[in-house]
């Protein structure tokens, strides 16, 4: 009897999606832009130009898409040179290249089954489900079409993988460097993220983990642990730090994940407080909510209050991080093949995330279909 042929190393997959929120490349995509995102709110031209204005201030340009094309091209190369023979394409949720027009040409491009890298490392509406519903909408307007699209699947939760935790670590280290040596020791740690109202982070995650912050406070807390562990064990020091949050954008009367980054900027310093370190772990690379709240706007207030601080890399396209999602999707690869004993790597106490998002999983206010899930 013949042996059979040895799979790929990525089967059953045939491509790998990058999946982004997108950005404006111009001051005239700025409005439309925000107009996307912003779809069904019933928000008022005016106030959008009024939000355009932190992209204004970087000529109407996010950094997000170059960020995006970055990854694109180290993934590639890094598949390339391991041998790993997976095409990777490119689309986004809220602008060019639409993640429409992109599953479009791969169902042209003859992918059957494919699977979806978010740029989003952990659990909440915003971060996944929103991003399932995306998939499910675009399948939804192909099959319109009389185009049969890709069975789509989705990587599990990144937050606590090695590849995207060690780049942060040496980021927190290389910007205590930064510090002066005179208050180096001293400096505490903000772990910043995006804030998102309470009620939705209260119910992000699989349901027996809802309340209380959810899988969206707790995976944070989580990494920052281990982030803080590994600087004390690197430097000899035991940095007090906390959990922040940035970039709220809801009605003043919907409460919302706190303390702000600049409120809490405040409150160190008036507790005496030499120096801090911004950490934002909540975000892969470094977009508008980086550059203009931590870079702009908070570092405004710490000169304001004469307070040192600097804020550390996010991961972008760090060689580990990128080996990192390699590994994802081999270990996605493997458990679809059913290869028993397949390693999970992820750090701190949570361990891996489930690779198939639960029935009830940060759920929306509004229930609508959702792709690469039980729900």
């Amino acid at each position: 009897m013949s042996e059979l042929p040895e799979l790929p190393p990525a089967a059953p997959y045939d491509a790998l999606l990058l999946l982004s929120f997108g950005g404006p490349e111009g001051p005239d995509d700025v409005v439309p832009f925000l107009e996307n995102v912003t779809k069904g709110r019933g928000i008022p031209r005016e106030r959008l130009e009024e939000v355009g204005q932190h992209y204004f201030l970087y000529g109407g340009v996010s950094p997000i898409n170059a960020q995006n094309r970055e990854l694109l091209a180290a993934l590639r190369k890094d598949f390339a040179d391991t041998g790993l023979d997976l095409p990777v394409y490119w689309g986004n949720r809220n602008w060019a290249p639409y993640l429409t027009d992109t599953l479009r040409e791969m169902a042209q491009d003859g992918r059957k089954r494919i699977l979806t890298l978010v740029t989003s490392a952990y659990a909440s509406y915003s971060g996944c489900r929103q991003y399932r519903e995306n998939l499910a909408d675009a399948i939804e307007t192909l099959r319109a079409e009389g185009i049969e699209p890709p069975r789509v699947d989705k990587l599990r939760h990144y937050f606590n993988h090695p590849g995207f935790v060690e780049p942060m670590v040496e980021g927190v280290l290389t910007a205590l460097q930064e510090l002066p040596e005179s208050v180096r020791d001293g400096a505490r740690i903000a772990f910043t993220t995006h804030s998102i109202p309470t009620s939705a982070a209260d119910t992000s995650g699989p349901v027996e983990g809802h309340g209380d912050g959810g899988a969206y406070v707790a995976q944070h807390l989580d990494v920052a642990r281990i982030i803080a562990g590994r600087v004390r064990e690197a430097t000899g020091v035991d940095r007090p730090w906390e959990l922040v949050y940035q970039s709220r954008s809801g009605a003043p009367h919907i409460p919302w994940l706190e303390p702000d980054i600049c409120d809490h900027l405040e409150d160190v310093h008036g507790a005496g407080a030499p120096a801090v370190v911004m950490a934002p772990i909540g975000f892969v690379s470094d977009h508008m909510e980086v550059v203009y709240d931590l870079d702009t706007e908070a570092k405004a207030k710490a000169e304001e209050l004469g307070l040192p601080v600097v804020r550390s890399a996010t991961v972008g396209a760090d060689p580990r991080f990128v080996a990192g999602l390699r590994e994802l999707v081999l270990e996605r690869a493997e458990a679809e093949r059913g290869v028993p004993g397949a390693e999970r790597c992820a750090l701190g106490a949570l361990g891996p995330s489930h690779d198939l998002c639960p029935a009830g999983c940060c759920p929306a206010r509004t229930p609508k279909p959702a792709a690469a899930g039980t729900d």
